[in-house]
């Protein structure tokens, strides 16, 4: 007999060999029929998979990220089933699950495959589907694997076998389908109700530009068709939010092919409201202790070598500029940490000094592949909204509590109501990846922990997932229509301190290290931007919106009008323009109502001899006229209270 814990810490008895599906069955018909996944002793679980000595387990559903992944992961191997029924001889790299559905990398092999195809294949998977396969797991030595994939000619699997250890490969088979894979799966393919191929594209083996481009073939699948059409009636509103298409309509941002892909040129509107979020953390950090620098978008290639950097990013991202003095290099800042150590550096630090939040809106540069660039999501310029921490290893706790209240705070205030939070941990079983210390990575960790506990945030634990310095609490911001953005992170961080040498004097007078917090609420301005234009669909809250309101004279003549009004408006501190086209006024609210300004003051012959504004509200219509003066408090009195 073996024991099993379950997560409430309750134990049951179970035979030897035992499958987590069985387990499931014990407990409950209606878990069985609906559990997906499992991980025994925190290793992810095929449901019929024996276990064979006492383990903690956990089962998942389909509401469970981990539920879903296992789901999304074998309609990944259905897809490529469903792919090389249709068009033989097509060969397969990897086909991961992603955040919403999963993909495969496929070489056509002499074949075409264009959007016309989706819908034979979606059929074919669900052909497949209702076959009800098992979905068997085998363990393979290399040879065998080797000589199995090699058969067949599939050079991309064969050149991933070659990689592995041999004892550590392992098969799947669906009905004729065999995929080289470490798993885990659901047990058979009929709970695979609904199937949507959702899009085609490019995509480099293994990530590399040199090697060959590849199909990815993206698509998504549920247990029910009802989830599927809900789905997609998601992916239709946020195409209505997509920030690209707001950010043209709102004259925000701009992309320019001579300036160069992924570099967004801010327009005056854009600017203004970049400004805003600025000056609105500007603020906050000033009531916590920060002080503002400012330092340069390049350095000397030493600098990120010392900083680890170079060797994570330098050679694959950046060429470095070659100065006129020989052997001169400098290069592009992909972060801004380093700097601050060397601002820290600049002069003998004393505990008193401690902690020392320095702060910049400081703008980095990646080199990111032309199929990954999106819009302000994924760009290659983009401004941190910056601040490195230098404190004694007594006060990590304490500021990471701070800047936590800082990003709450920011959160509360933009309407980012629902957000879950992540631990990124080093991954215990690779940490050749990660610079430092056991020990320092232990302090660290720990210290997240604590203050996550402290706060009462509950944050899910993510090995493998924390940045090569140090382990990280990320946040997860859930949209108006239910998406995930990571948006806030604070990393703590022994390391650059030790490879910067950076030093203070104690209250012992001996030197000490002090450790080093990373943090930036918004993340970057470009993806918070994003991610803010497409939760509010464009329509910002009244402090924060570029033009707060837009004056529309109905004729000519009161142009004169509108000017003197949005001369007093701008006098009371109130964003304001003026729309003076020769346009009847119906057409001039539709097209400023797509603008998403807040509100629209029309003028005419009785507001002008009253001394007054008509005014409209986005999306609500007419409020009735008031006193020029009396809109102005009243914008006033909704900025004070960020409305």
């Amino acid at each position: 007999m073996i024991t099993i814990t379950f997560p409430d810490k309750s134990v049951k008895q179970f035979e030897d060999g035992v499958t987590p599906l069985q387990i499931a069955q014990s407990l409950s018909s209606q878990l069985a029929r609906d559990v997906l996944a499992a991980s025994v002793n925190e290793e992810e679980w095929d449901l019929t998979r024996p276990i064979h000595e006492d383990a903690t387990i956990k089962l998942f559903k389909w509401d469970d990220p981990e539920g879903k992944h296992a789901f999304w992961h074998s309609s990944a191997h259905l897809l490529a089933e469903a792919l090389q029924e249709l068009f033989p001889g097509v060969k397969f790299g990897i086909g991961p699950a992603i955040e919403n559905g999963f993909y495969y990398d496929i070489d056509p092999n002499g074949h075409t495959i264009t959007s016309e195809d989706f819908p034979r294949i979606e059929a074919k998977m669900l052909e497949l589907a209702k076959r009800d396969e098992q979905i068997v797991r085998a363990d393979i030595s290399k040879d065998d694997a080797l000589k199995m994939f090699g058969d067949r000619g599939e050079n991309y699997k064969c050149e991933l076998i070659s990689e592995l250890e041999d004892g550590h490969i392992t098969t799947y088979t669906q009905g004729a389908f065999t995929d080289l894979c470490r798993g885990p799966h659901i047990p058979s393919t009929g709970v695979i109700k609904a199937a949507k191929v959702m899009s085609l594209a490019g995509a480099y083996w293994r990530g590399d530009e040199k090697r060959n481009q590849l199909v990815r073939v993206y698509g998504i699948t549920f247990p029910k068709k009802k989830m599927l059409d809900e789905y997609l009636a998601l992916l239709e509103e946020a195409k209505k939010r997509d920030h690209r298409k707001l950010g043209k309509e709102m004259e925000l941002f701009a992309f320019s092919s001579n300036v160069g892909a992924g570099l967004p040129l801010w327009l005056p509107k854009g600017a203004a409201l970049r400004d805003r979020l600025e000056q609105f953390l500007r603020k906050i950090q000033r009531q916590y202790g920060y002080k503002q620098v400012i330092t340069p978008h390049i350095g000397n290639k030493t600098l990120y070598v010392t900083s680890g950097h170079y060797a994570k990013y330098g050679k694959d991202s950046f060429q470095p500029i070659h100065t006129p003095q020989e052997g001169e290099e400098y290069m592009l800042k992909p972060m801004n940490c380093p700097h601050h150590c060397e601002i820290f550096r600049a002069a003998p630090r004393s505990y008193r000094e401690l902690p020392l939040r320095l702060a910049e809106f400081g703008t980095v540069y990646r080199y990111e592949q032309t199929g990954e660039l999106h819009g302000l999501t994924r760009v290659r310029g983009f401004t941190q909204d910056d601040a490195h921490i230098f404190c004694a290893p007594e006060q990590i706790k304490d500021e990471f509590l701070k800047v936590m209240d800082i990003i709450f705070y920011i959160f509360k205030a933009l309407n980012f109501d629902n957000y879950e939070a992540q631990i990124s941990l080093r991954d215990p079983k690779n940490k050749q990846k990660y610079i430092g210390s056991d020990e320092n990575w232990h302090l660290a960790e720990t210290a997240i922990i604590e203050a996550c506990e402290e706060k009462g945030l509950k944050a899910r634990k993510e090995l493998g997932e924390a940045a090569f310095y140090g382990p990280k609490l990320d946040f997860m911001v859930k949209d108006a229509i239910g998406r995930r953005w990571q948006l806030g992170t604070i990393q703590v961080d022994y390391n650059l301190p030790e490879r910067f040498q950076l030093e203070y004097t104690g209250a012992d007078n001996q030197k000490h290290r002090p450790v080093m917090i990373h943090r930036a609420p918004f993340g970057s301005l470009e993806r918070f931007v994003a991610v803010l234009l497409e939760h509010t669909a464009g329509k910002f809250p009244l402090w924060l919106a570029p033009d707060q309101a837009i004056i529309l004279p109905i004729s000519e003549k009161f142009n004169d009008y509108a000017y003197e009004v949005a001369r007093q408006l701008d006098a009371a501190d109130v964003r304001v323009s003026v729309d003076d086209r020769n346009e009847k006024i119906g057409r001039k609210i539709r097209d400023n109502e797509l603008k998403r300004v807040p509100y629209m003051l029309i003028v005419g012959e009785k507001e002008a001899e009253n001394g007054e504004v008509s005014v409209r509200k986005q999306g609500e219509g007419d409020k009735g006229t008031m006193k020029i003066a009396t809109f102005a408090d009243e914008i006033a009195r909704k900025v004070a209270n960020l409305e």
